[in-house]
């Protein structure tokens, strides 16, 4: 994907989503808090609001095709990933995280993958996002990066994700959260 179409659906995104204003002295590290930050509570409403009962809902009869659950699971394990690679520490992802299947232990999963990313993002600065970080796969392979692509990478997997999710709610006659009735604004 090209560098403009990738920033027409960060910025389309991002409309769409009620944001913080935007700090002038980090604007690039306080944009992509502000885009992660509404997209994961927009997971994290999204896996309360779907019944447990759901949690193992495939959209159709494809075996490969990940369930409800599954997707909140994979979506913790890159959070997990990339934030790690982005703080330059060893992935604390306790593994098997596919495994889970009660709506309490993915919740519990996937709040800890959040709080875990939090910390990353909170601490983000727009200096410290063009910092160049040595990456080693687990393949072995060595690869560097930008500590700012690393977190938008992140960003945007769970932006993917979040696509994702919509279906199996709108499968269930349940409103997504980002299509919620916003509250009024206050006046001024």
């Amino acid at each position: 994907m090209n560098k403009l179409a990738i920033a027409l659906l960060l910025a389309t995104s991002l409309y769409a989503q009620q944001q913080a204003a935007l700090d002038p002295a980090n604007p690039m590290s306080s944009w992509v808090r502000n885009a992660y930050t509404g997209n994961r509570n927009n997971i994290i409403r999204t896996a309360e609001k779907m019944p447990e009962e759901n949690y193992g809902m495939r959209p159709g009869a494809q075996p490969e095709v990940r369930t409800f659950g599954q997707h909140l699971m994979h979506a913790a394990t890159f959070n997990y990933l990339w934030c790690s690679q982005a703080k330059g520490e060893k992935n604390p992802n306790p593994g098997n995280l596919d495994k889970l299947t009660s709506k309490a232990e993915i919740l519990k999963t996937l709040n800890d993958a959040f709080a875990y990313c939090d910390a990353v993002y909170s601490s983000l600065t727009d200096a410290k996002g063009t910092e160049m970080i040595d990456i080693t796969q687990e393949n072995g392979r060595q690869t560097r990066n930008m500590r700012l692509g690393l977190l938008t990478l992140n960003y945007a997997h769970n932006n993917e994700i979040y696509g994702s999710l919509v279906v199996y709610l709108r499968i269930k006659n349940l409103v997504p959260p980002a299509s919620e009735p916003r509250p009024p604004q206050a006046q001024k």
